[in-house]
């Protein structure tokens, strides 16, 4: 019986400590796009007519001056399109982006003063199978709490990609 208790109590303890640890988690949160949703549609169209299809696309609540890390699989040989649309106030927007092995393979850097300067797009073929990450950041001197919006699209209509038909 005693040991019938026991084990109960520290089934119970391991519960309890996974809930305590699970909500220690820090989960990214979506903001409104309102402002920035004209490019966005525009960008998606743009792409769209180019042969290539979004395969994934979120708001995120980014914070002035911290990047915001972006895990994704990428494929040896596709082409992939990532696109970046911060908030247009900000006075800088940089993307930077890593391979598996944490080399840096894509950078930009926009400044406000550059015409659309809240938005960073790049295409990129990666050498082999993996995950990359990229880190998207704004600074603003503004505003602390800043929405930024992300897409990944693939190329999969490879005559339309090539000729721009």
């Amino acid at each position: 019986m005693k040991n019938l208790i026991f084990s109960a109590f520290t089934m119970a303890a391991i519960a309890l400590t996974g809930t305590t640890q699970a909500q220690d988690l820090i989960r990214q949160q979506t903001c409104q796009t309102q402002s920035v949703q004209h490019q966005i549609d525009s960008l998606k169209r743009y792409y769209s007519a180019h042969g290539f299809s979004l395969m994934r696309e979120a708001s995120m609540q980014m914070e002035s001056q911290y990047e915001m890390p972006i895990i994704v699989p990428l494929t040896q040989g596709e082409w992939y399109s990532f696109v970046y649309v911060g908030n247009p106030e900000s006075r800088l927007h940089e993307v930077r982006m890593y391979d598996y092995m944490e080399k840096m393979v894509i950078y930009r850097k926009n400044l406000k003063k550059d015409p659309s300067a809240n938005v960073i797009n790049f295409t990129y073929e990666p050498v082999a199978s993996e995950y990359h990450i990229i880190k998207p950041v704004q600074i603003n001197n503004k505003q602390k709490d800043l929405c930024g919006y992300v897409m990944l699209f693939k190329r999969t209509d490879k005559r339309t990609a090539t000729t721009g038909k």
